[in-house]
């Protein structure tokens, strides 16, 4: 058990957060000014690329705010802050994500910043990981933070044909979790052969249900990766859908920077009964059907591969911050 848990340790197959914090070090000794000097070039360069409309549409999705809103000024006044005088989030991860961004505007702008894995919507415009797929979700304003978790993208380089005609699921059980308390009641005492399935902590309502950890590695010699919502989003989807497994999951109830409200069902992944009682029905078809299979890995690798042109992305955070405090401050951003 020891040496497994040595082995995890070490092939993971995550982002190192060591490299994460190095590169938030040196971000943050560098004078914010730096930053500021630029952000009116990077904006103007973005109506001169060619991908201009899907940036900007890109940007709208995240935020979703229109002149339109009513914002009760007085409450704004009370609970927004510069973001000069943003503290320290409880989980840094969350404060660095969203400073990357914010010090290429003027210091004194304000804004709400709310971390951690959301699932409400705010009462007032603010800044978030996560939101509910709902209506009126506007006062949700999404922006990629808890990235060095979240955004890891693989190269699995073994053929879906090739891989184990199994799902494989690995990870925490909680309050928030039920949807995973229901699955593992189905699967958790190997009640099919076609799922492996197991909890990672000890917040089980069976003691058999819990596994040691696998590497990223380790699930990807199985055809199916069982990508199921935990405080919010399934954080695994994202390597799933790069490789060549399928992820297999109930359609989403939240979204994070990766747009899981635009994934289309049988199209980007398989889709599931929120009961999972048809979940052996769905893998056979596509072990059947290798073909439609095939399609799905390749519809999952074009969608993924709009998240990797950095810069990109970097513009389009920018217009997000824009029009935020655009429509927040009433000073405008100069």
């Amino acid at each position: 058990m020891a040496f497994n848990k040595l082995r995890y340790l070490l092939h993971s197959g995550k982002n190192s957060k060591l490299k994460f914090y190095i590169r938030c070090y040196i971000r943050k000794m560098t004078p914010a000014a730096f930053f500021r000097m630029h952000t009116d070039n990077l904006l103007d360069e973005i109506e001169k690329r060619y991908d201009k409309e899907y940036i900007h549409n890109r940007a709208n999705y995240y935020n979703k705010l229109t002149t339109d809103n009513h914002i009760d000024t007085d409450k704004w006044k009370k609970e927004a802050i510069a973001t000069r005088e943003q503290p320290m989030t409880e989980q840094t991860v969350y404060y660095h994500d969203s400073m990357e961004i914010a010090r290429y505007f003027a210091p004194d702008r304000k804004w709400i910043l709310l971390p951690g894995d959301i699932t409400h919507v705010p009462e007032l415009p603010t800044i978030v990981k996560s939101r509910p797929l709902c209506e009126n979700n506007n006062n949700s304003v999404l922006i990629n933070m808890d990235k060095v978790r979240h955004f890891l993208f693989v190269n699995d380089k073994t053929p879906w044909r090739e891989k184990l005609n199994t799902a494989i699921f690995r990870g925490d059980l909680g309050p928030r979790k039920e949807n995973r308390n229901i699955f593992m009641r189905q699967f958790g005492n190997g009640q099919s052969t076609m799922v492996d399935a197991g909890s990672t902590n000890d917040m089980n309502e069976d003691p058999n249900w819990k596994k040691e950890k696998l590497t990223i590695a380790d699930h990807l010699k199985y055809k199916f990766v069982m990508s199921l919502e935990g405080n919010d989003v399934a954080s695994n989807l994202k390597w799933v859908m790069s490789s060549n497994s399928i992820a297999v999951m109930p359609r989403p109830t939240c979204e994070t920077w990766f747009m899981e409200g635009s994934l289309i069902p049988n199209y980007h992944y398989i889709e599931v009964k929120e009961d999972f009682s048809n979940l052996e029905e769905r893998l056979n078809y596509y072990i059947e059907h290798p073909e439609e299979a095939e399609a799905i890995i390749e519809h999952a690798h074009e969608y993924v591969s709009q998240f990797k042109d950095k810069k990109r992305e970097l513009l389009i955070s920018l217009l997000v911050f824009k029009k935020y405090f655009n429509l927040t401050n009433t000073d405008g951003i100069q």
